[in-house]
Order: C-alpha cells, then structure tokens, then sequence
C-alpha cells in the first residue's frame, strides 16, 4: 500500500509530500532478495520450462475471466477513495477515481521507493481536485487502513477455512498468531464498553498527539475526514461501505488467482486458496523490491505447492496471475499517469475554463 504523505503543517497549511529515497539498506536486501530469485529460478530451470509450455496453452475465455477479475479489484479500490473522496465534500467521478488509482498503482509498482512517490503524485491530483490538502491526506491514510484490515479479514477468513489439519499443518505457527489476534481483539471490544477505559485511551491518545509531531499530524487528518464523513453520513453503518468495497477489492484480486488456475486446467486448491494469497500479500505490501519483484512470485509459487500442486504448476499459476494483476497494468497505469501529468500541465483556454476548473464536475 502507499506511504502516507508526511505533511509539515495541517489545516490550510500543508505542504506537498515528496517521496522518500531508498536507502543503502533497500538497495542491499533488494538486490540480495532479487539474487535469491534468480538462484532458486536456476535451480527449477526444468519446472520453469513445463510452466512456460502451461502458459502457452492457455484458455483465452478464461483467461478473459481473470482479467475481469482484475479490473473489478483496480475499480473496488478506487471507489473506496472515492466514497472517501465524497464523505469530505468532493465529487469525483469513478472513471476518473480509477484512472489515478490505476496510474499510481504503475508508478508504485516500477520504482525504488515507488509507494512515496505514488503517494505524494496522488496527492497532488487530489488537491488539484479541489480536495484540501487535510481531506488529501486523510483519505491516502483511511484507505491504506481500510485496506490492510480488509486483508487482515481475508486472512483470518483463509486460516478458518485452511483448518489446522492436513496441508495447512506447515502454517500452524501462523494460525496460531491469528487466533491470538481474534481472542485479543474480541477482548479489547470488551473492553471498550467500559467508559472509563474509553476515557483513558482518549488522554494517552491526545498525550501523544503532543509528544509526537507525526502523531498530531495524523489525529488532525485523520480527525479532520471523521468529522466531515459524520456530516454528510453520520454514524457508524455508513463506514460499512467502503470497508466493504477494500473488502471486495482483495476477493476480486484472490478471485484473479482462482481464474488463472482454472485458465490453465490447474484443479483449484480451495481449502488453502485465500490463506496462501493472503500471506503472499503481506510481504508483497512492504515493497521490498520494485513490484515486490521475486517476493510475491516465491512466496506464491511456495505456498501454492504446499497446498498439493506440482512445482511447475504453481510457477504456471504464479507467473500467469502476476501477468495479469502486474504487468499488463503497468504499460496502461504509465501511460494513464502521463496523459494526466500532461493535461494538468496544460492549462485550459479561457473560454473553455468553467466553475469546476481543474476538477471533475460533481454529477
């Protein structure tokens, strides 16, 4: 997911993030982790080559099938941001949602530290938008939180369903963190009715909004979306919606992996299916290397073979599935990113320039 912008001032005075250059130690474990897969492909030189005579077999109906897949998690993802976009006063259109979502995706994906630079590109299309840069922010920061514990749902969702028996034996130790996890959350839920405990979390939370600078940025931000959600939609039920949507966003993109499977005449291994996407997806979200390049494809390709399926057939499904939800988006987020890079430098004539100058018109 996309760094939160660091912000030096809040309310009206905010300047624009700019992104953060990796450091020696990035480049040390990106190369060392790139080198690693290099390694381990030599090694499985005999099962890449089945997986590429897979790939080459192909059903193209099917393969259409994932693709749709994919495009509906990209379109799940931006609306979230889009309802978080509303919640705060800003109209913005889902075509034109997706098509930013879709342009910082590729810049994400493509360079060293590129989930800063995203962010910080993001950013700026938004208060371009008309967005103030408070809402800017709080809305990169709100859907970044949506979205991991959207997975977080996926995750324990894929542990209950891969049991703790049979294949799924390999992860107890992974199991066993999320039922710690379930058992501590359901207890500080618990807790939460109390209001002096309540009470208690507000004073620690606001003394460390005054301790720490970043801390005070985020309540501010974070604050400052709350109270304008609560005035267009107040309550809690409303906020469903775009969990929902970062919900579907992660099925959408697991549903891609199940249809490349099937594209490629793979028997499906449904019982570990979710679990071993979803904790492909956590190493996949630290960006280690450009495009989580060699992370997500060992991660995958391992926990799929775990779950039962030969070595060229997991490679086959692992190479099939970043295909379509990597590469095939990353010559048309670019692409996207430098038509919309190109129009905002491009200012309109006079006579064309109306009252929603420089954004989209609410509709």
């Amino acid at each position: 997911m996309p760094r939160q912008p660091d912000l030096d001032e809040i309310n009206g005075r905010a300047q624009e993030p700019h992104g953060a250059r990796p450091g020696w130690a990035w480049w040390l474990g990106a190369t060392a982790l790139v080198t690693a897969a290099v390694l381990l492909a030599i090694g499985y030189r005999q099962e890449l080559a089945r997986a590429a005579q897979l790939v080459a077999r192909v059903s193209p109906p099917k393969l259409a099938v994932a693709l749709a897949f994919e495009a509906a998690s990209l379109v799940c993802f931006a609306a979230v941001q889009r309802w978080l976009l509303h919640a705060g006063g800003v109209r913005l259109s889902l075509k034109s949602m997706t098509a930013l979502a879709m342009a910082a995706n590729a810049v994400a994906g493509a360079l060293p530290g590129g989930a800063a630079f995203a962010a910080a590109w993001l950013y700026r299309q938004l208060r371009r938008r008309r967005a103030e840069k408070v809402l800017a922010a709080a809305v990169l920061v709100a859907s970044g939180a949506l979205s991991a514990l959207a997975l977080f749902l996926l995750l324990v969702t894929g542990a209950l369903t891969a049991g703790l028996g049979g294949q799924g034996g390999v992860l107890r130790p992974a199991l066993a963190m999320l039922g710690l996890a379930v058992g501590l959350s359901l207890v500080l839920l618990a807790l939460a009715r109390s209001a002096r405990l309540r009470a208690a979390v507000q004073r620690a939370w606001k003394r460390a909004g005054r301790q720490a600078r970043r801390v005070l940025r985020l309540q501010e931000a974070l604050a400052g979306l709350t109270a304008q959600a609560r005035s267009v939609q107040p309550g809690f039920r409303p906020w469903l919606r775009p969990f929902g949507l970062a919900v579907l966003n992660w099925t959408f993109d697991a549903a891609c992996l199940a249809a490349s499977l099937w594209a490629l005449g793979i028997g499906v291994p449904w019982s570990g299916l979710l679990l071993a996407y979803a904790l492909t997806q956590i190493p996949g979200s630290l960006r280690l290397t450009p495009g989580s390049l060699g992370v997500v494809e060992v991660s995958l390709a391992t926990l799929l073979i775990s779950y039962g399926l030969r070595p060229d057939q997991a490679i086959a499904a692992t190479l099939l599935y970043r295909i379509l939800s990597f590469w095939t988006l990353q010559p048309i987020g670019w692409a996207t990113w430098l038509g919309l890079t190109l129009r905002a430098r491009s200012p309109a004539p006079p006579s064309a320039r109306g009252p929603y100058e420089g954004s989209d018109a609410p509709h």
